[in-house]
């Protein structure tokens, strides 16, 4: 097995028994767990407080959700390293995600083994993707065409998952630390670009691409 070297390591999750899965992978290679977060912000406030050597952190959470976090927490602190979970196998999220600069990107289905290599990698302030994940993005870089990780900025993705899971504008405002006014411009711009007139073409589109559940 994979020795963590007695890293110290974040773990975040808004599923209690992933979360306790994880800590006794990591914690019997070595690692020390020191703190658990179960939302985009907890776990932003978990890296300020304790600055652990990885950053393990779901895509899929509550609040600002995990690539809120990540945009929100390189925003400030650019040295953090950060490997990004998902259940996902499109390959959308992994993009954005590695766009934002998280240093790892692997799916949840990985072997443990892999988790482990993940995180070892990660530590060492190398670049991991998921050996499964990376020809699929490189077709989907060849096959080209329009899609909403390569035509919209960061914070108008982050506005697009929120109004693709149907918040409204002021929820969303909220949720991301906006005015309405700054989220109802973003919205503008993202039915620009991705040529949608309402909230439920929206939604069309981010189901069409794997970024939410139908």
């Amino acid at each position: 097995m994979i020795q963590l070297a007695a890293l110290r390591i974040v773990l975040a999750d808004d599923h209690a028994i992933v979360r306790m899965g994880f800590r006794l992978l990591v914690e019997g290679a070595g690692a020390h767990v020191v703190a658990e977060a179960d939302s985009g912000e907890a776990a932003v406030a978990a890296w300020n407080e304790h600055r652990p050597d990885v950053l393990i952190m779901d895509v899929s959470m509550p609040g600002i959700g995990g690539l809120g976090a990540l945009e929100r927490l390189l925003a400030h602190h650019p040295q953090a390293r950060v490997l990004m979970l998902s259940a996902h196998e499109d390959t959308q999220i992994p993009a954005r995600a590695l766009q934002a600069g998280a240093t790892g990107y692997l799916s949840k289905r990985a072997h443990p083994d892999t988790l482990l290599r993940a995180i070892a990698d990660v530590a060492s302030g190398r670049r991991y993707l998921d050996p499964e994940l990376a020809p699929k993005l490189a077709l989907a870089r060849l096959g080209g065409g329009t899609n909403p990780v390569d035509v919209l900025t960061g914070k108008e993705f982050s506005v697009f998952l929120q109004l693709a899971r149907g918040r409204s504008v002021a929820e969303v405002a909220e949720t991301l630390k906006l005015s309405t006014s700054t989220v109802g411009t973003h919205l503008y711009h993202i039915k620009q670009k991705l040529n949608a007139s309402n909230a439920a073409e929206l939604a069309l589109i981010a189901v069409r691409a794997g970024l939410v559940d139908a």
